[in-house]
């Protein structure tokens, strides 16, 4: 059974050794309302472009796991009911179905490390839930990233999960961490999350993964991009909206793959859309960056 579809395109670039970025698609079909989804889908493909770079978005397509989708793959996501949010986990089962999902950071890794991509750019990664121990809610993203080949340019560890914590696993597990351009780890919708990092520039990020590669070592890298400041957000009250969104998850016994949807579109409604358009800046920065990166390590290679 032939699982992973990869495009000419992808393919070509591939086998030329061409800067590639790859993307997930759940902010399309969970992340943003239509039709800014597919609206934003198609300019950060563009943006990738303008950078010198090939994107990849990579989705599960009636049980094809596809790497590089088009725009009737795009449309699709973007506006039917039934999309399945797919983690590693969930991956065997939508496959064997036959269904149609859209990929987290961990799916989306997994895929293009499969694929030979090196490079990926996202919104924000999955970590420790900020119930932890308590509700052993941690995400697969950090144990996928711990075994996958990969350099994943965010902006951050998303705000709503325990950030201090999520980087102390990464550390666990060997995942480098590094703030681009920054010493202060971002917050995702904030520029700051309080915490220190190591500062890294572009050029620095692609002479590190040469690097990764004569040592031979299969973690992923995890450079972290401030939001942009013209939509970053008051962090003492996104922390406050944060705890309220927590507190109304908590008494509707919302909880697993279900949360981080509610928590995002409820604190969608108390911003005012403020989170989305911080959401929408971050992951089209997030994808001009690794498309330099990328740019960079094969133009240097």
């Amino acid at each position: 059974m032939k699982t992973l579809q990869v495009s000419n395109e992808i393919r070509e670039a591939i086998i030329e050794q061409k800067p590639i970025v790859a993307l997930e698609s759940t902010i399309i079909s969970h992340g943003l309302p239509y039709p800014d989804n597919k609206e934003v889908a198609l300019r950060i493909h563009d943006i990738v472009r303008e950078e010198g770079a090939v994107p990849a978005t990579i989705a599960i397509i009636n049980g094809q796991l596809k790497v590089g989708i088009d725009e009737e793959d795009i449309e699709r996501l973007a506006t039917e009911e039934g999309i399945v949010k797919t983690s590693l986990r969930d991956l065997p089962g939508v496959l064997t179905k036959r269904r149609t999902g859209s990929t987290t950071v961990a799916t989306t890794s997994y895929a293009a490390s499969q694929a030979g991509i090196r490079f990926f750019a996202t919104g924000g990664i999955g970590g420790v839930h900020r119930e932890f121990p308590n509700s052993m809610d941690v995400s697969n993203d950090l144990i996928t990233l711990a075994n996958s080949n990969i350099c994943v340019v965010s902006a951050g560890i998303k705000s709503i999960l325990d950030v201090p914590n999520t980087l102390e696993m990464f550390e666990t597990l060997g995942v480098p961490v590094y703030g681009y351009e920054t010493t202060r780890y971002p917050g995702f919708y904030t520029t700051d999350s309080g915490i220190n990092v190591e500062s890294i520039t572009k050029e620095e990020a692609a002479s590190l993964m040469r690097t990764k590669d004569h040592l031979t070592l299969d973690q992923s890298v995890h450079i972290a991009v401030p939001v942009p400041e013209e939509a970053a957000i008051d962090p003492d009250w996104m922390q406050s909206i944060i705890l309220e969104a927590l507190e109304e998850a908590k008494k509707q016994q919302i909880t697993g793959k279900d949360i981080t949807p509610f928590l995002l579109k409820t604190i969608h409604e108390k911003t005012n859309g403020q989170s989305v358009k911080a959401n929408i800046a971050l992951i089209k920065n997030n994808a001009k960056i690794a498309a330099q990166i990328a740019s960079s390590y094969y133009n240097t290679n």
